[in-house]
This record gives C-alpha cells, structure tokens and sequence, in this order.
C-alpha cells in the first residue's frame, strides 16, 4: 500500500480513477486539472497528472492517475492500484453494465490494498444525459450504502457538475479515514523529527 507523502509541510494524496472504458474517467480528469472538456479521445493506458489544491484551507499535492478501464489492462490496473491513497470508482449512469462492475472495482481495490476497507467515493457520471440515463440516483446511493462509501454525481460537461467537488471529497474521505489517517499522523510526526535533527545540524554546523 502507498503511503500518504509529504513535500515540506504539503501532503501528497494519491488518488487513482478506477472504472469500465467509456464512462468519462479522463473526462472528468481532465476536466479537474485543465479546465476542458474532451470528447475525442484515445483510450486511455494510464494518465498521471500533478496539481496544489487547497481543500478545507489545508494546501496540498494532487496526485491523479487515469487508469484504463479495458479488461486486458486489468494486470497492469492492480499495479497502479497498490500506490493508492483514495480511489474514485466511476460507472456512467447511461451504462447498466459499467454499474454491474462497481461491486468488482470495489473488491478489486480491497484486495489489492490487503484492506477490509479503505477510501473510495462511487462517482456517477455522465448526469448531463438525462434522456440516455438508465441507473437512477437512488440505486447509486443504495449501492454506495451497501459498500459504505460516499456517492456523488458528476458532469464533465460544460458547465460541469460536482468535479472540483468529488477530487477534493475523496481527499477530505482519505483524511478522516482510519487506515489513512494513522498513516498521515505517523508521518507528520517523522517529518517533524527530521525537521528537528536537520535544524539542530545546521546550529552545530554553523
């Protein structure tokens, strides 16, 4: 399992996109980081992309990989999940099948990360199609209740709906999480102990 890291006195959150091909996973991404929306695009392999964001007045490093959702990537998937912090599990609400598969994801990232439970937010995209919309906002929820984690709909699309929302929410879930906030609070104390000896060096040395 990734540690939360820290640059400084800034934390590093390593938050992995996890979903079927086609729901708008770098869609969303994308959206996040560079203010776009794309709707032409090759499938993704995996994107990583680096960003500050200050969430809840705390500044922070986000750290975001795309994962591609294509089931023969699905060995090189699991690699990629084993360094997460948080994961945000999209299925499109226009998509049954992509729906049927959050349960898999979900297990999926329980098992690689050796975790009863650990940070995911169910992400349902693609809100702006109204009339292609077949899973509901209630059975998102229920399913979300069902795995005990967070759901929220979302939009790429202009004007986008809950983005910025969701990328800061998974980290605000990592932060209050039990198995990661051990980790943040072991390694703030490490970082303030080196802080400490590197401060106490340079008085000796000088």
């Amino acid at each position: 399992m990734s540690l939360v890291g820290n640059e400084g006195d800034i934390t590093r959150y390593r938050l992995v996109v996890v979903g079927d091909g086609g729901v708008g996973k770098s869609a969303i991404t994308i959206q996040y980081f560079q203010k776009l929306f794309v709707t032409n695009y090759d499938p993704t392999i995996e994107d990583s992309y680096i960003q500050h964001a200050v969430i809840d007045g705390e500044l922070c490093i986000l750290d975001v990989l795309d994962t591609a959702g294509q089931e023969e990537y699905s060995a090189m998937r699991e690699q990629y999940m084993r360094s997460g912090d948080g994961f945000l599990i999209v299925y499109s609400v226009t998509d049954t099948q992509s729906f049927a598969h959050v349960i898999d994801f979900y297990n999926q990232v329980l098992r690689v990360q050796d975790a009863e439970s650990f940070p995911v937010l169910l992400v349902a995209n693609k809100v702006d199609l109204l009339h292609s919309r077949k899973i509901s906002e209630e059975k998102g929820k229920e399913i979300a209740s069902q795995l005990g984690v967070e759901y929220i709909e979302t939009s790429a699309k202009e004007p986008p709906l809950n983005i910025d929302t969701a990328f800061h929410q998974i980290v605000r879930i990592i932060r209050s999480h039990p198995v990661t906030r051990g980790i943040q609070q072991r390694q703030r104390q490490q970082h303030r102990h080196r802080q400490k000896f590197r401060n106490m060096l340079r008085c000796v040395l000088s």
